[in-house]
């Protein structure tokens, strides 16, 4: 549905069953119930899904450029030091479970017991193509130092000790500091590029938070930080050894276009 609900007056560009009913209603007075316009929807094709994120501060001139310029250089880099491809990204694991759904019987709600402390892990990790995934779970907030511990000391290099490493991260500022580019400056087998500002579509390692959060800890029980860190690693080493998974939530990007 290319024409947002706003265009409608609502408040939000999204749809829902509801909202389209009162537009077929008012517009063109036929009586209609709320389940043939739900069935008229997947009759139609359309599924009903979660928006991903797209920001106000975009830069589509900056993103064109990333790809005739940048992704160019990337694919070079590869080719010439016959280098793994990787894509990097931090998240924050949650106390705060997302819940899914179950059957109950109609009116009666069922509960779903979580803690109502708020915090959580912070994480990193790193996705390729061929569906490795190396990842780090944090008690601390990331910084530089974590970044650079994290490409070298803990997974990155020490994974690949004799290949070069070409790593595609974002503009956040421990990724960019001058301590961290000395270092990147330093190592001769790690070959560091930046995805353009406010393009997380771009970075395939979101689809590894997202199915993280939303599918393997989907209402989660956790009830401290420690056991919450536990069951995140136990998932995460779940994720890293069905590389199938991977490689289906890499090709779901549309990065993977440019870079195969």
């Amino acid at each position: 549905m290319n024409c947002p609900a706003s265009t409608f007056g609502f408040e939000t560009d999204l749809w829902t069953v509801g909202r389209l009913h009162s537009v077929i209603v008012s517009r063109f007075k036929v009586s209609v119930s709320n389940d043939t316009v739900w069935r008229r929807l997947r009759e139609a094709g359309l599924t009903y899904q979660k928006p991903e994120l797209e920001y106000y501060e975009i830069d589509e001139e900056a993103r064109n450029k990333w790809l005739r310029y940048e992704v160019p250089k990337i694919k070079r880099c590869v080719a010439k030091h016959r280098g793994i491809l990787y894509f990097q990204d931090e998240s924050n694991v949650s106390r705060t479970a997302f819940l899914g759904k179950t059957w109950s019987p109609r009116v009666q709600t069922p509960k779903a017991k979580v803690t109502g402390k708020r915090g959580g892990v912070s994480a990193m990790s790193a996705i390729s193509r061929p569906g490795n995934l190396v990842f780090r779970l944090l008690d601390k907030r990331i910084d530089s130092t974590e970044v650079i511990s994290f490409l070298v000391q803990i997974q990155m290099l020490r994974h690949h000790p004799r290949r070069h490493l070409v790593v595609v991260m974002d503009q956040a500022k421990p990724h960019t500091s001058k301590k961290t580019k000395e270092y990147i400056d330093s190592e001769p087998r790690l070959h560091v590029f930046y995805l353009p500002a406010y393009s997380p579509d771009r970075n395939p390692d979101k689809k590894v938070w997202n199915h993280l959060k939303h599918h393997e800890l989907k209402s989660h029980q956790a009830k401290d930080k420690g056991e919450l860190k536990s069951l995140a690693r136990r998932k995460l080493r779940s994720m890293a050894s069905r590389p199938e998974l991977l490689r289906g939530l890499y090709f779901r990007y549309c990065v993977s276009d440019f870079f195969g």
